[in-house]
């Protein structure tokens, strides 16, 4: 991307308001308004199914015949969002990666806080695991909060000893929660997306009266020792660079193979609706459409890269085709009412609506 479609894009997202100071319903309204009005990529198909308990989007890429899963954590800072409104971004990483991504429905805040997000994130990789998938065969990726989810379940998979995946892939990773990061500040007029005042309610969600220190919350003060080759990818222009920074230096300290890519003068990957005019009611959806897809693309490649670069035996090679999901198993947790029954479905916006539960 060149220097002047940085700038324009930067002017675009800056004039589409999104207003995250709202109440989490109204942000929830406008995502999922945002999300109905976007087709997926040609060639995805997305469908409802269930893994451990949790609800799950299965995403499948045409003409691809998957070796690997990805296991996909949507960002949202825990509060809004859900595995089918990121179809989008995951089957990209899907594509990339040439796998098969199952995107995981966890429950959100603040009608689930911690610590519902992390089981779920949890008991969706072991019934993965117990379904026959080899770890080997299974990456974890995400962007903003669930960037920093995947690397928690990664600590929590550790934890519990289970076989650990060959890998994670982190995009703008939300994985401070105590808003230590010195780029709140360095760059809040630089970030078209967030302002520091955005996160502390959506912290206090979440958290909910726990520490918002403890590792599981925020990845950044947990110990990675032990932990496979982590993909971590920022921009220059987003108040939560510093997250990405320091999850990297702290994975290199606990002697981790790290990737860190920060690519210069870009905000971060969340999609929200200031990325599509529609929702502003200007006419700029396919100008930010175009320029996001380039951005992700170009990172996308180089994570491609690095995955499929990783030693026999620890990385994402190929190996023979997964098995099926299994079903659900309610002694983990009661399916959510109004998800659909497991089957082929077109993009159905968001299908796990928390806030009426």
């Amino acid at each position: 991307m060149s220097l002047e479609q940085r700038e324009n894009l930067d002017a675009i997202l800056r004039q589409s308001a999104f207003p995250f100071d709202s109440d989490v319903s109204e942000q929830r309204r406008l995502l999922r308004e945002f999300a109905s009005a976007q087709p997926l990529p040609a060639g995805v198909t997305v469908t409802a199914a269930a893994l451990g308990g949790v609800p799950v989007a299965e995403i499948t890429v045409d003409g691809i015949e998957p070796r690997h899963v990805v296991l996909y954590f949507h960002g949202g800072v825990y509060v809004i969002g859900d595995a089918f409104q990121a179809a989008g971004l995951a089957s990209q990483v899907g594509r990339r990666t040439r796998a098969r991504v199952i995107s995981v429905d966890y429950r959100l805040a603040p009608e689930h806080p911690y610590p519902a997000a992390v089981d779920d994130a949890l008991a969706a990789y072991e019934a993965l695991l117990e379904g026959g998938t080899a770890p080997a065969d299974i990456a974890f990726a995400g962007e903003s909060a669930g960037g920093g989810l995947a690397v928690a379940t990664l600590v929590n998979a550790r934890d519990h000893g289970l076989p650990l995946p060959a890998a994670a892939f982190a995009m703008s990773p939300y994985a401070d929660l105590t808003l230590a990061g010195a780029t709140m500040e360095t760059k809040r007029e630089a970030d078209p997306l967030f302002t520091p005042q955005a996160f502390p309610a959506r912290v206090a969600d979440y958290t909910a009266g726990q520490d918002p220190a403890l590792g599981l919350i925020s990845p950044i003060f947990a110990d990675l020792s032990g932990l496979p080759p982590l993909i971590i990818q920022a921009g220059t222009h987003e108040v939560l660079l510093d997250d990405a920074i320091r999850l990297a230096r702290q994975a290199a300290t606990a002697d981790l193979q790290v990737t860190l890519d920060i690519t210069p003068r870009l905000p971060g990957l969340l999609p929200d609706p200031r990325r599509s005019g529609r929702c502003a009611g200007q006419s700029r959806t396919a100008p930010v459409g175009v320029s996001r897809q380039r951005r992700s693309r170009h990172r996308l490649a180089k994570a491609e890269r690095t995955l499929s670069s990783q030693p026999a035996g620890c990385g994402f090679k190929s190996r023979p085709a997964t098995q099926e999901i299994p079903g659900q198993r309610p002694h983990r947790r009661e399916r959510p009412p109004g998800l659909p029954t497991p089957g082929p479905s077109t993009y159905p916006g968001i299908v796990n609506d928390r806030s009426s539960t």
